[in-house]
């Protein structure tokens, strides 16, 4: 039996292979979740620089945010990356779960960007 963290490994391949047949040379809005932490990155692959990023354990919202393992702090990170992408200049991206359900933390950050302006 395999373990998680390969299967992790094989849907994230999978999904990042998808979508670089999608995308169309948009950016990629991509997630990490960790089990204290949730991070999310817009970033340009043709180019290979990250464009905008945001955090848990960002500076910003180090104050309101108790703990980063949670939906609520999800939609914060979602609406600054969303803030700050716009501010670079990037409205339309890729969502990128990674390896992750479309779910909880990660389908909260995602609507709480596209509230923000973010378009995908």
């Amino acid at each position: 039996m395999a373990n998680a963290k390969l299967l992790y490994d094989r849907r994230r391949r999978r999904t990042r292979y998808r979508l670089r047949k999608l995308s169309g040379g948009r950016p990629r809005l991509s997630v990490f979740r960790s089990n204290k932490h949730i991070y999310a990155q817009v970033i340009d692959d043709g180019k290979g620089v990250t464009l905008a990023a945001a955090s848990s354990v960002d500076t910003e919202l180090k104050g309101s945010v108790d703990n980063g393992g949670v939906s609520e702090a999800a939609e914060k990170v979602g609406a600054l990356v969303a803030k700050r992408a716009m501010a670079a200049g990037v409205s339309t991206v890729i969502f990128d779960r990674g390896g992750y359900r479309y779910h909880g933390r990660v389908k909260a950050l995602a609507d709480a960007a596209r509230e923000a302006g973010l378009t995908f």
